[in-house]
């Protein structure tokens, strides 16, 4: 039996353990630790579902923390956000 589509986007959206849109500031000071400019982080797009479980308002040039627990292991992802 396969699992629908619905049980796989619970599960995929199951890794992800916090997203948070990160301030002005903490943007700046991890586009400057990564010496990399926002525009060129791994793009996400406003639109995108896993964005719901934001409780703020998710704007397009904001960048996204995103932080995820991999077989007991944590890693933290950014992502800039992009216009649908």
């Amino acid at each position: 039996m396969s699992a629908s589509t619905g049980e796989l986007l619970a599960n995929f959206f199951s890794l992800v353990l916090e997203q948070k849109v990160l301030s002005e500031s903490d943007a700046k000071k991890i586009s400057q630790k990564y010496n990399t400019p926002l525009e060129k982080f791994p793009r996400i797009l406003k639109s995108d579902p896993s964005l719901k479980s934001i409780k703020e308002e998710v704007k397009a040039g904001q960048l996204i923390e995103i932080k995820r627990n991999d077989n007991g292991k944590k890693y933290l992802y950014y992502r800039f956000v992009m216009e649908a």
